[in-house]
């Protein structure tokens, strides 16, 4: 409430000028679409303005970023100023930046890829019409997200950057906010289920003035996973799995309250961690997880492993479970576009209904005959 009314009463402030209209607050009834998953981000709609608010960034993030949305139009009245908000971005945005190929379909989906101008890292994107944008030099090379090329980014003047955080601390991208781009934190990595993660398109949507294509959008995407959902439910079967691999001498595996084993959940598996409450991975000796999980039904995601040859190198102990030696190891990692990219990291985030089709393909192949998955493949 805090919120609303520090905005109220500039939209007051502003409204006693010579020729502006008294501002009244609008709410979702008027055709803007509300948030169902989401926690990381909010939309709160004015006559004047959007108000874009983003909570979460990073896991134990303590601050709130808030970003004022203005079409041209209302730009050229409006006396708002950057010292009441982190950013004051003119929609619909023209020029953007992202640093995250989880953003990429996002823009895509809304058809607004064209906008795209700058990436860092761009082998590691899948997307065949992005790629194509990439290799025509539509989109210039950023370098990475640790240290972005600062020079072609001021070069590049974009409207906003959508960046990835781990903690907010950032020089390259400090530049860029004293040059005055607007930077916006994007968290749909921190949201703790698959549909949370996907409502993030609902951002890009108020980022493009396409608010309610991207309600229709992720509204569709919420009832495909949500029937696949009903459809796995059906099946009196529900597999062991075993997920994740060794680094070094841990073996991490997703813990029972992470959008993963939510996955593994509504594709009605035996998840055999389901019911760890870590905030973080569960971090495991080979020994702890090989007397558990030593006769799994499936193991599913062997971190970036994409071979049993690759994985009985690096560590001849992994041949003892059952499903390595009855061959049912699924990965990811061996599904990626032309330069490498593996499309899991890409489209994932904003298709939970592949991904949750993907699962049920694999645990209860009787369920969807005719379905070929978009992630997943046997390991070779």
């Amino acid at each position: 409430m805090k919120n609303i009314a520090f905005v109220i009463a500039i939209l007051l402030c502003l409204s006693c000028q010579q020729g502006k209209k008294e501002t009244t607050l609008e709410t979702s009834d008027f055709g803007k679409p509300g948030l169902q998953y989401a926690e990381g981000f909010s939309l709160k709609y004015f006559n004047e303005l959007s108000l874009l608010e983003i909570k979460d960034p990073w896991p134990k993030a303590d601050k709130t970023f808030k970003f004022a949305l203005i079409s041209e139009e209302q730009s050229k009245q409006s006396e708002l100023t950057e010292s009441d908000f982190n950013g004051i971005i003119q929609t619909p945005v023209k020029r953007i930046v992202v640093t995250s190929t989880t953003h990429i379909p996002g823009l895509e989906l809304l058809g607004v890829e064209q906008t795209l101008v700058g990436f860092p890292g761009t082998d590691y994107v899948s997307s065949e019409k992005t790629r194509t944008r990439i290799d025509n030099g539509t989109i210039r090379e950023l370098g990475s997200n640790e240290g972005l090329n600062t020079e072609v980014l001021l070069e590049l003047q974009p409207d906003v950057v959508v960046a990835f955080g781990i903690d907010g601390s950032s020089k390259s991208l400090e530049v860029l906010k004293n040059a005055g781009i607007p930077v916006i934190y994007n968290g749909d990595w921190v949201e703790k289920s698959p549909l949370a993660k996907a409502e993030w398109i609902k951002f890009f949507g108020a980022l493009y003035e396409k608010e309610n294509e991207a309600k229709r959008i992720f509204n569709q995407i919420k009832s495909d996973y949500l029937e696949a959902k009903t459809i796995a439910s059906k099946s009196t079967n529900k597999p062991s799995v075993l997920c994740g691999a060794m680094h070094k001498d841990v073996w991490y595996l997703p813990n029972g309250t992470s959008a993963e084993a939510q996955f593994l959940k509504d594709a009605n598996t035996n998840y055999l961690w389901q019911n760890t409450t870590e905030s973080g991975s569960v971090a495991l000796s080979f020994e702890a997880v090989f007397e558990k999980a030593q006769n799994a039904d499936l193991w599913l995601s062997p971190s970036y492993y994409t071979s049993y040859e690759a994985l009985e190198a690096a560590n001849s102990h992994y041949t003892q479970f059952d499903a390595f030696q009855n061959r049912s190891i699924y990965s990811f990692s061996n599904t990626t576009g032309k330069t490498g990219g593996v499309l899991y990291y890409e489209l994932g985030i904003s298709r939970p209904d592949l991904v949750l089709k993907d699962m049920i393909k694999i645990c209860h192949p009787e369920l969807l005959k005719e379905y070929q998955t978009t992630f997943f493949k046997a390991l070779e």
